[in-house]
């Protein structure tokens, strides 16, 4: 069994930062791809950063150059680091994360989500 904990969400104003956090404990052997995705309300669920084991990352459009996705391998999780956050940043931020739980056995777990509100 595998658990993500995310942490770090919160109400900011337009311009404001905020830190998430999601760890992984349980029975994990490795986990190679991590990341987050984000639900706004009335939308689809969209993919917002993710990174691999070795640190290569790749960015949703709408936030490039303004969040920040790192992970502490050792630890077993994942950052995200969201800066000059707007009012369409709002959403619940869920991350994930591609677990090897025994050889050859691998699937995505889920984090209960974070809620990130941005005034305006």
């Amino acid at each position: 069994q595998v658990h993500l904990v995310e942490s770090g969400g919160g109400l900011v104003q337009a311009g404001g930062s905020l830190r998430l956090s999601c760890a992984a404990s349980g029975s994990i052997l490795s986990i190679a791809e991590m990341g987050w995705y984000r639900q706004a309300p009335g939308k689809q669920r969209e993919l917002v950063a993710h990174i691999t084991s070795g640190g290569s990352t790749s960015y949703a459009d709408s936030v490039k150059g303004r969040f920040t996705i790192s992970r502490d391998n050792a630890k077993n999780t994942v950052y995200l680091q969201l800066n000059s956050l707007n009012p369409e940043d709002t959403a619940v931020y869920y991350c994930y994360a591609d677990v090897m739980t025994s050889p050859y056995v691998n699937r995505a777990y889920w984090g209960r989500g974070t809620q990130v509100t941005v005034s305006s």
